[in-house]
């Protein structure tokens, strides 16, 4: 600093030092001997100097604190300003320069928005700052300084002339969550990691006002130790303290613990500031405990050919019952071989539900002993297995219910022939009654019978005919007639059971055969043409059908109008060989089927002789066929 500064003009710059009990026997050294502190805590100068070092550093100590702050000295030689960065309150700058030299001071805090803050003495030069300074909005601001005679004229400047804002501990340490969730596996080794707490502070983190520590404060509930978990000072790291065997989700006396944390700053010092929250560690569960049956023997009672749960097994386990090391799974080992039992497990209380799925016959064995297995759904861990009390036994005991008859084989198939006597012989029914172990009798009826054809013994189970069976009947599809049987046994009350009969019936030649179309048309004054095709049709099967054989009838002279001719195993046509006048005529026809022995039938075609308009007639052999005909 070329300007000298004198000690009679100059502007003191206060010292903010505290430790926290009363500042007695405080001690101050300055890195210049040019200057010292005096006992109102004024950095003063205690001559004139020709120049001073950039940077001072003062130092305050007493059996309770020591603390060392720095002053930096901003300007260059040959200039009349400078800038000493201090604490946020008081006069900033020691200056001096002749009377006739006025100061302006112009830059943000000064002329400029914040506008205000600063001020400087016209005449001495001295900067002083007007209300509180916050580090955390601005943590410098950079002015110039200027010197003009009284008429405005510049003589010096512009300087830069800038302000630190030095930090204080004002700001408390803040937690990232108001609130942390951690989880640590039962029986996990010591020094595990649960979690990790991550405070901030808005101070300078250049200095011990950000500079935190962790510390436990609380731990609720505090048994069985109330440091069960330690928390690394500088990271913020949870980890567990408890020995692994006493970290026991079953044997805790809470599976959730919460820990009150508080960050400190200023490096943990008393004097820091603080900031809480709170943890709450969850011991999660391991599969460390095997599911048990709550009796090594269930019974069970289930009556014969029904179905659904039979029996509840009970079973005890010590995990978390939200979790798949409580879940239970149960397996028959043994003493099912017709796979006729199966077992879901409730989730609601990891009962087994013991199901009959096929139904059980008490003829066939009236007691079951099962053995039954449960496992979690989770593998136990490698220490831990599966004990006696995994496994139970299930007696089933099957009651005997009165089973109806049962016929064999259903359906019955046979093969008659139809039109057989009535009174034949068609089928002996077969129903037997499960409930071997009873002495029962059955007797038969007809249940279903849609011709009315069958009657069958009570006694024997005979069927025979009561009508004539009739394979052309609309009650029979596709050659089958099928009816329906009841048996009924004797028992306490009595059952039933239901047999059906499906007769095939067999073709005999019944049924004459016809012959269409019945009406033919041909114009008058025609002949040798073909006046119809006619076929031959039956109700019967091959060979009670066709071939056909279509001819003229007996009557006398017909084969000299009209000629029949085979055209296929089925039709025929009919010729006229000569002209007729206009008229009706009734052509006499015989057609025999194939049976045996064949049936004939005498029938008649009319044949309509008609007035036709010959220009419309291409040929004769179509006049049968063209619509101009007027009968």
């Amino acid at each position: 600093i070329d300007a000298k500064i004198h000690t009679a003009l100059c502007v003191l710059l206060p010292v903010e030092f505290d430790d926290c009990a009363g500042n007695e026997d405080v001690t101050f050294g300055v890195s210049d001997p040019g200057f010292h502190v005096d006992g109102d805590l004024n950095l003063v100068p205690l001559r004139d100097l020709p120049h001073s070092e950039p940077v001072l550093f003062i130092r305050g100590l007493s059996a309770r604190a020591d603390d060392l702050a720095q002053v930096d000295i901003i300007g260059t030689r040959g200039r009349s300003a400078e800038t000493l960065g201090v604490s946020r309150t008081g006069v900033f700058v020691c200056s001096i320069s002749p009377r006739e030299q006025i100061f302006r001071m112009t830059g943000p805090g000064a002329d400029q928005d914040p506008k205000g803050l600063f001020t400087i003495d016209m005449n001495s030069g001295a900067v002083s700052v007007s209300r509180s300074v916050d580090r955390e909005a601005t943590d410098s601001y950079q002015l110039e300084v200027s010197t003009t005679d009284y008429s405005g004229n510049l003589i010096e400047g512009p300087q830069v002339f800038r302000i630190n804002v030095i930090d204080q501990n004002d700001n408390r340490p803040i937690f990232k969550e108001p609130q942390y969730t951690g989880e640590v596996l039962e029986g996990s080794p010591t020094g595990t990691t649960v979690m990790t707490m991550t405070a901030f502070d808005a101070d300078d983190p250049n200095t011990d006002n950000a500079v935190l520590r962790y510390n436990i404060v609380k731990q609720s509930p505090d048994k069985p130790s109330p440091n069960m978990f330690y928390i690394d000072a500088e990271r913020g790291d949870i980890v567990t303290v408890i020995a692994p065997t006493l970290l026991d989700r079953e044997t805790l006396p809470t599976t959730t613990y919460e820990l009150e944390i508080m960050a400190k700053d200023m490096a943990g010092s008393e004097v820091g500031l603080t900031g809480t929250t709170t943890a709450t560690i969850t011991i999660t569960d391991k599969n460390d405990h095997a599911p048990e049956f709550t009796h090594p023997l269930f019974e069970a009672h289930v009556y014969e050919g029904s179905t659904g749960v039979v029996v509840n097994l009970t079973v005890d386990d010590r995990d978390d019952p939200a979790t798949a090391a409580w879940r239970a799974m149960y397996s028959i080992i043994s003493g099912d071989p017709t796979q006729s039992f199966e077992i879901q497990t409730n989730p609601d209380n990891n009962e087994g539900m013991l199901s009959v799925v096929k139904p059980l016959n008490y003829e066939a064995s009236e007691f079951l002993s099962l053995l039954i297995k449960v496992e979690n759904e989770d593998p136990l861990v490698p220490d831990v297995g599966y004990g006696p009390s995994s496994t139970a036994t299930v007696h089933v005991r099957v009651e005997d219910i009165n089973e109806g008859p049962v016929f064999f084989p259903d359906p019955l198939i046979v093969t008659r022939m139809e039109n057989i006597p009535v009174g034949s012989f068609v089928a002996s029914l077969n129903a037997t009654d499960p409930d071997i172990l009873e002495k029962q009798s059955i007797r038969y009826a007809v249940l279903q019978d849609p011709a009315g054809w069958l009657s069958v013994n009570p006694v024997r189970g005979t069927v025979n005919t009561s009508a004539s069976l009739d394979r052309e009947s609309p009650y029979v599809y596709d050659n089958k007639y099928t009816a329906v049987f009841i048996a009924t046994d004797n028992g306490t009350p009595p059952a039933t059971g239901t047999g059906t009969l499906i007769i095939h019936l067999e073709d005999y030649n019944d049924n004459a055969p016809y012959v269409l179309p019945s009406v033919a048309r041909v114009c008058e004054d025609t002949y040798d043409v073909t006046v119809a095709v006619v076929g031959g049709w039956d109700k019967d099967l091959p060979p009670n059908a066709a071939p056909f054989k279509i001819e003229l009838g007996t009557q006398p002279d017909l084969d000299k109008t009209w000629n029949v001719t085979r055209v296929n195993s089925t039709h025929s046509q009919i010729r006229l060989l000569r002209s007729l006048k206009k008229d009706n005529y009734q052509l006499p026809l015989l057609i025999t089927d194939s049976g045996v022995p064949p049936l004939s039938n005498n029938t008649e075609v009319k044949v309509q002789v008609c007035i036709c308009n010959k220009n419309r007639i291409a040929e004769r052999w179509v006049a049968v066929i063209i619509p101009s005909l007027f009968c």
